[in-house]
């Protein structure tokens, strides 16, 4: 029973695992600079060739290695980063790592891009052409299978993240106070939304551009120390806790990631590289990390009293984070202040509807569409579907439920799950069963969208991702815990893919949770 709740716990809160790949391998996170045309190309004159390097941090510890190079020529400027981290997830080290090569215009226009994520859950590749000011044509690929191909307007030049810190020292001094409003794309999600940067403070950093090896320790350390000015440039809740010290020449000095879960702290070579492989890092060998470091358990939130059993109606209080912009009132879930009840739908009450394609199609047009990663029209996915397709919805959605439950193993994974690799896997945490069954959901023409937010296990709240199904109403199931419905401890605060579940970030470290009365 004890290792069956470990098992159980471990599948819990995976979504924020698809989110980190997002910007792992982004010294600035996820946002994109508008700046006046004249300027950059003005700051583009001052662009010199360099390298930098990082140690990046856990919990004091260092997990992995970081590089950013900036090649100049007479007609571009080439920008390339990278970064290797493992990370402690579910008692074990996950290896990911993330390249991103720009190439850009000697005005600082974005040309071309590639970014290169290598996962659990296999490669995903994001490769991005600009043509002009008004078009991009991005192709998004996952596990070796064919690329799927957009072409996404634009109303402007766009940077890319490693580009951003660039343009704000170099576009115009950085003055304590100023702040920028940033059209910001993301090429996994594939979706645009704007927010800030600001400039919160200005300082002085020691730092130490080479290094020698002790002869005692027989390690690397740091010499030839260097002062610089650097700024604070931070982002609001749409950047996900950006937070970054950038020098005068556009550079990284030391940054935080993922509201604090990461750090990047600009070190010699040999310093941020050679003495982490000596630690170990980067091996297969390396030691099971504390629950302590977990990530999956330091990000879990503590309930104040347990909760016996499945929920059919659950009442919290919400604190520590603004609830604006969250999906936690409508449905099963009515928001009053910051007191939240959930209630669980009963099964006897879901309407048990014949199928009905035509009137789903019109209705729910984007639920029953297949997307880059939700690949419902894929030919092995519509075999299943209508294996698993009964008369009535339903009893479709139970079938489906019950399959994906039955059928995928319960495996920690780390990445961007694509709903055609997990069917060949047959394994994943609750992103791999939530994009499976939307995509066989989706493919019988059963409207279906994804929801995250946090679960209940064993005493705390750990996030997560399931799906939803109209049904007359939006009905909450989990295919990884074989629950239909979902009971009521499923907390939704968002509702939609990546793009979405990044405002998961603004939860971390800070929302609190009261239980006030469950009823089993």
């Amino acid at each position: 029973m004890r290792r069956a709740r470990g098992t159980r716990r471990a599948v819990i809160g995976m979504a924020i695992l698809g989110l980190w790949m997002v910007g792992l391998g982004m010294l600035v996170r996820q946002e994109y600079f508008r700046p006046h045309v004249e300027r950059l190309a003005e700051a583009a004159m001052r662009v010199n060739p360099s390298a930098t390097f990082y140690g990046v941090y856990q919990a004091g510890k260092q997990i992995g290695f970081a590089s950013s190079t900036i090649d100049t020529a007479m007609a571009a400027i080439t920008m390339s980063d990278y970064m290797v981290a493992d990370l402690p997830v579910g008692g074990r080290l996950h290896r990911a790592t993330a390249r991103t090569n720009v190439t850009l215009s000697r005005g600082l226009r974005v040309q071309q891009f590639d970014v290169l994520m290598e996962t659990d859950a296999g490669p995903v590749q994001a490769t991005g052409l600009v043509m002009g000011d008004t078009l991009l044509v991005l192709a998004v690929g996952v596990g070796g299978a064919a690329p799927d191909t957009q072409r996404i307007r634009i109303s402007g030049p766009i940077l890319l993240p490693t580009v951003v810190p660039l343009a704000v020292a170099l576009g115009e001094r950085p003055k304590v106070g100023k702040t920028y409003l940033l059209p910001v794309f993301d090429p996994v999600a594939m979706a645009p939304k704007e927010t800030h940067l600001t400039v919160h403070a200005e300082s002085l950093f020691v730092v130490e551009d080479s290094a020698s090896m002790d002869p005692v320790s027989h390690r690397w350390k740091g010499m030839l120390a260097d002062t610089l000015r650097a700024w604070q440039v931070t982002g609001d809740a749409g950047a996900g806790g950006f937070d970054a010290w950038v020098d005068e020449q556009g550079r990284v000095v030391q940054s935080t990631q993922l509201r604090g879960l990461l750090r990047l702290r600009r070190l010699p070579y040999e310093v941020a590289f050679e003495n982490w492989r000596l630690d170990g890092g980067g091996s297969d060998t390396a030691a099971a990390p504390s629950s302590d470091r977990d990530i999956l358990e330091t990000t879990a939130i503590a309930a104040n009293r347990r909760l016996s059993g499945a929920s059919a109606q659950l009442r919290v209080r919400l604190g520590g984070v603004d609830l604006r912009g969250f999906a936690l009132d409508g449905g099963r879930q009515q928001l009053h202040g910051d007191t939240l009840v959930v209630t669980r739908e009963e099964l006897a009450q879901v309407p048990a509807t014949l199928r009905n394609w035509a009137r789903a199609h019109k209705s729910f047009p984007n639920e029953v569409s297949a997307e880059p990663l939700i690949q419902s029209d894929d030919a092995a996915i519509r075999r299943l579907a209508t294996s698993l397709t009964a008369p009535t919805d339903r009893e479709t959605v139970q079938r489906i439920n019950r399959w994906v439950y039955d059928s995928l193993k319960k495996k920690i994974t780390f990445g961007v799950p694509s709903a055609t690799q997990v069917l060949k896997s047959r394994s994943g945490d609750c992103n791999e069963h939530t994009q499976l069954f939307v995509a066989l959901a989706r493919s019988a023409s059963v409207p279906t969208r994804i929801a995250a937010g946090l679960a209940y296990v064993d005493g705390r709240f750990y996030y997560h991702a399931w799906p939803e199904v109209w049904l007359g109403q939006w009905v909450a199931v989990d295919p990884t815990f074989g629950q239909f419905p979902a009971d009521a401890s499923h907390l939704r605060f968002t509702i939609g893919g990546l793009e979405r579940q990044a405002e998961l970030l603004r939860l971390i470290n800070t929302l609190k949770i009261d239980v006030i009365d469950h009823h089993p």
